[in-house]
């Protein structure tokens, strides 16, 4: 389990491709790496990967088609940075929301607002997952734990889009600093929404059988 509150940024230094199939090695700080070891769960822009190898400060990380499928960790080169989260552990302090690592879709970014302070960052989200999203729920984002601002649907139902109101701390701890228009994120739902919305769902669907 994450907790969506991402711990820093660190630089995927090699990229070894497979058909269908790639290895990230990424250079994690001491701090990092503390207590880590192989077999270890660690978040990668949201994504919960396995350490399969510790070689000094350079850890490798496998990912598989479906991981390459849904999330924006297929287009990450050598040089680029993402954002990490070690697993969270018994008695941690939860200081985002209880995240899976399970990423289930992207996001694009359409549109950035800046503010003296903060910046505004909207996303549109594939129209199957507008049920799950509401004003001042809890959404991950790159990993990140994020408390959705406001929600904009089409007449039609066929395009949402939200935005998130993001810190200084955010923009300079996260990759979200650096996100441009036409970016892809890596969107993981609220489980607690997602299995509230579900439920209901089923229940009004036997009412009307």
């Amino acid at each position: 389990m994450f907790t969506g509150i991402v711990q820093g940024k660190v630089e995927v230094v090699e990229v070894r491709e497979l058909d269908k199939f790639r290895t990230h090695v990424v250079q994690m700080p001491d701090a990092l790496r503390q207590g880590l070891a192989i077999g270890a769960s660690v978040a990668h822009n949201g994504v919960c990967l396995t350490v399969t190898d510790i070689s000094g400060d350079r850890v490798s990380f496998d990912l598989m088609r479906e991981t390459l499928r849904l999330t924006n960790l297929g287009a990450i080169a050598p040089g680029q940075c993402i954002n990490v989260e070690r697993a969270a552990r018994f008695g941690d302090e939860i200081g985002g929301h209880a995240m899976s690592g399970h990423v289930i879709s992207m996001a694009e970014v359409v549109a950035i607002e800046e503010a003296p302070n903060n910046r505004r960052l909207w996303f549109a989200l594939p129209a199957s997952l507008g049920r799950f999203v509401f004003e001042k729920g809890y959404i991950g984002v790159d990993g990140i734990s994020l408390t959705i601002g406001d929600v904009r649907r089409s007449a039609d139902g066929e395009a949402v889009e939200f935005s998130v109101n993001l810190i200084p701390e955010t923009l300079n701890r996260t990759t979200l600093g650096e996100r441009l228009p036409g970016d892809q994120v890596n969107i993981e739902i609220d489980p607690q929404t997602q299995a509230i919305v579900e439920t209901v769902e089923r229940v009004l669907a036997s009412q009307k059988s």
